[in-house]
């Protein structure tokens, strides 16, 4: 029997959609705009929500039906009879129906399927743009002074509602709002770029690049991928850079890596043995170099292997085997690692990097070993460690309200759209790893490194250490690098190396602490067997009181 039920509404929408969508797939394959617009990833969502869902205005799809968002719709319609009125000799129904034409390249600008018709598209991308556009006009006059209509904090909850990752709109909209003003696509690039690089000076929590980079409007998508490729402008041109000494040099791209390959393995040894070990090799000289060869030498091991076996099976002396047997009988494996170690360094290059490879010491720590911290005059590609003057080299950050929203939105969408190293979020894992407590702040504030707008130091240090979500681990070789320079230094000093030890094998051993235990005892069993038939008083000469 056949069936006579009619497609419904949304049905029929749907497929005239996707008709409409091939048709004019060949006509738009020239400007298609790849995906720009993502949903933030759960992992990042799930720690932070309110720093990641606009709490005062929705721009774009994603969040436009909330309801708790539709106060602010009404400013969005003044902004819009503002923009008719700027508009020249035509309506602003002339500029949605430009819009609507712009409907294939719009929505694939966004990760999500949008489920609204091209006339719904239009005009809700019109509203919003004029309002971006409006709230941004203030960024381009009096060389920086914001002149707004609303307060300061309700500034700031606009400010950091327009940098989330899931509230943008494409720029191309907003450059053929202001094109339609102007008459003319370059006036309107000069504008929309004066407009984005005052609100980048306002957001931009690196105070300390006076020139930005010249980015061209055009080549970006939409406001927070413009402030990312302000705040990290090398990492396309570096890529392009090593591509070209590649090209020139013809050789192989990981022989320039290879020493920063041999500092990957670190080692973490906790003997005391091994420390002094380590500290014979530096001395490879005279009676010390004759004096290392006799330790390792097969008939001293022979030597000590047999009574050994016995000595260790004997009570409380088991704590001392590992040790021993490290420093002793392991060396026969270490010399044979230079034959596998470039094929392991090859390896570990390719693979993501362990949670243990990006643990560095807090500022303290870091500052008590004998590291000092000092001031870069670039971005976060300058930082750096001199081993020579002991010094750990950081860019100026200037915290405020907005700042922590922007951070965790410029990681989001690096995570989402950057095919390469992750190079931000590498920087926001190093300070997080050397930010735990609000001294830590203090020290990098006093040497001009935090400049901190919020309440106190232990706010900031919250902000840092709330930042612990990652989306996935990636190799960052230029921070790897100084990340690797700065714990070989710090556990090479001989206060750490001793610390260690005794956290390791005194306070952290109860193994130890009963053998010291029992050694005692034994001894003061001793003594009071010898006073028991010897008199103490007359042997130590001490005169008993009566």
């Amino acid at each position: 029997m056949a069936s006579n039920s009619n497609p419904s509404f949304d049905e029929l929408r749907w497929v005239s959609q996707i008709r409409r969508t091939l048709d004019e797939e060949l006509e738009d394959d020239n400007g298609s705009t790849p995906v720009c617009i993502f949903n933030v990833p759960k992992t990042l969502m799930s720690s932070k929500p309110e720093s990641y869902i606009p709490q005062q205005v929705a721009l774009g799809p994603y969040h436009y039906w909330r309801p708790e968002l539709y106060e602010m719709e009404r400013y969005k319609l003044s902004a819009a009879k503002r923009t008719q009125k700027q508009l020249q000799c035509i309506k602003f129904q002339h500029l949605v129906d430009q819009l609507t034409k712009l409907e294939p390249r719009i929505r694939s600008c966004y990760h999500k399927y949008l489920d609204f018709n091209g006339e719904t598209l239009a005009w809700m991308m019109a509203v919003d743009a004029s309002f971006l556009l409006e709230f941004l006009q203030i960024y381009a006059i009096k060389e920086g002074k914001i002149l707004t209509r609303v307060s300061k904090s309700a500034h700031n909850a606009i400010l950091r509602d327009i940098v989330m990752l899931e509230n943008q709109i494409p720029l191309f909209l907003l450059r053929k709002i202001l094109e339609c003003q102007f008459l003319s696509l370059e006036t309107a690039d000069g504008v929309l770029f004066s407009m984005l690089t005052g609100l980048c000076t306002e957001l931009s929590p690196f105070k300390m690049i006076d020139n930005f980079p010249r980015i061209h409007v055009s080549e970006r998508f939409h406001l927070l991928d413009f402030l990312y490729h302000m705040i990290v402008p090398m990492s396309e041109e570096q890529q392009s850079e090593i591509n070209e000494a590649d090209d020139d040099q013809g050789s192989n791209p990981t022989d320039d890596r290879g020493e920063e390959e041999t500092f990957a393995k670190s080692n973490h040894v906790k003997q005391l043995l091994d420390e002094i070990w380590k500290l014979l090799s530096k001395l490879n000289k005279g009676p010390v170099r004759y004096l290392k060869q006799a330790l390792v030498s097969k008939p001293v091991k022979l030597v000590l292997k047999l009574p050994w076996a016995i000595i260790t099976r004997l009570p409380g002396f088991s704590i001392l085997k590992q040790p021993v047997e490290y420093y002793f009988f392991t060396q026969d494996k270490e010399d044979v690692k230079p034959e596998n170690g470039a094929s392991s360094s090859t390896n570990n290059a390719n693979k993501p990097p362990l949670i243990e490879e990006i643990t560095i010491p807090s500022v303290t720590e870091l500052y008590k070993s004998g590291i000092r911290f000092s001031l870069t005059t670039g971005d976060i590609t300058t930082i750096s460690f001199d081993e020579k003057t002991v010094t750990f080299y950081l860019p100026t950050i200037s915290l405020d309200v907005n700042t922590e929203v922007v951070l965790r939105n410029l990681v989001a969408y690096e995570a989402s759209a950057a095919s390469g190293p992750l190079v931000f979020t590498r920087y926001t894992e190093l300070m997080n790893g050397i930010i735990d407590t609000k001294e830590d702040v203090e020290l990098l504030r006093e040497r001009g490194i935090v400049l901190n707008r919020l309440k106190s130091d232990e706010e900031v240090a919250n902000l840092w250490n709330g930042m612990s979500k990652s989306v996935r681990l990636t190799k960052v070789p230029l921070l790897d690098k100084v990340i690797e320079d700065v714990n070989r230094y710090y556990s090479s000093r001989w206060k750490v190396k001793a610390g260690k030890f005794m956290k390791a094998y005194v306070f952290g051993s109860w193994q130890f602490l009963t053998l010291v235990a029992a050694i005692m005892l034994l001894l003061l069993m001793t003594l009071q067997a010898f006073c028991s038939v010897y008199s103490c008083a007359r042997v130590f000469h001490i005169n008993r009181v009566e």
